[in-house]
């Protein structure tokens, strides 16, 4: 399974590729806004020196929800680099503009997907990634893991190409459920990654080793 990092935040992206598990990176106009990036030139700017540091696909959202108007900023976000994916909404232009940007070789990644339905939509069109909100679908009180098997298993009847991305996860327990349910991809916070690495019989091992040690060079 492929880990990428959801947030804008620079020193946060560069702190993940440092541990060298990551793939990639998902981000929105949300988090720009939340690290204070405004303002058109700067949030491509802002795409761009992601894309110098992660070498894997980086999706930039789209703002518009009109088709003409996700073209137009479509083609304009994947020139800036070829690490540059294209984040479009499940809507039915966004359906129509991943089709477009399929057979334009565009890759796309169809965000703020809550069905079954919606995915396989999404796959016909031809998009390279799709991401299911697992976390609001846990809010929802409905399943989001269970949504994530139910896709994949439906992608690997028909051998669809797009990889499942399971976006707004909360918890390193929701990156490893993912990994179980076979997403292809999982799309976290910095915190969620790091989470991953603790446990408290590894602490206390790692304590019982040291003083160990200590005894010995005493």
């Amino acid at each position: 399974m492929k880990f990428f990092i959801d947030t804008a935040n620079i020193n946060q992206i560069k702190e993940a590729n440092d541990l060298g598990v990551l793939d990639g990176v998902t981000t929105n106009p949300s988090l720009m806004a939340k690290e204070g990036i405004s303002g058109r030139n700067n949030v491509l700017d802002h795409y761009v020196n992601i894309c110098n540091i992660v070498n894997g696909p980086v999706s930039a959202e789209v703002i518009a929800t009109e088709f003409n108007a996700m073209i137009k900023e479509g083609e304009e976000l994947a020139a800036l680099h070829k690490n540059i994916v294209v984040k479009i909404p499940m809507i039915k232009d966004g359906i129509k503009a991943i089709k477009y940007f399929s057979s334009k070789n565009i890759k796309t990644n169809c965000t703020l997907v809550f069905s079954a339905g919606q995915a396989i939509l999404a796959a016909k069109a031809g998009a390279t990634m799709l991401s299911p909100f697992i976390g609001r679908i846990d809010d929802s009180s409905w399943n989001g893991i269970q949504l994530i098997e139910q896709i994949v298993h439906i992608y690997e009847n028909y051998n669809f190409e797009t990889e499942v991305l399971a976006a707004s996860i909360r918890t390193p327990l929701h990156i490893v459920q993912c990994a179980e349910a076979g997403a292809h991809i999982a799309t976290c916070p910095l915190d969620s990654i790091l989470g991953l690495l603790k446990h408290p019989l590894t602490d206390i091992g790692l304590e019982k080793f040291i003083a160990d040690y200590k005894k010995v060079e005493a």
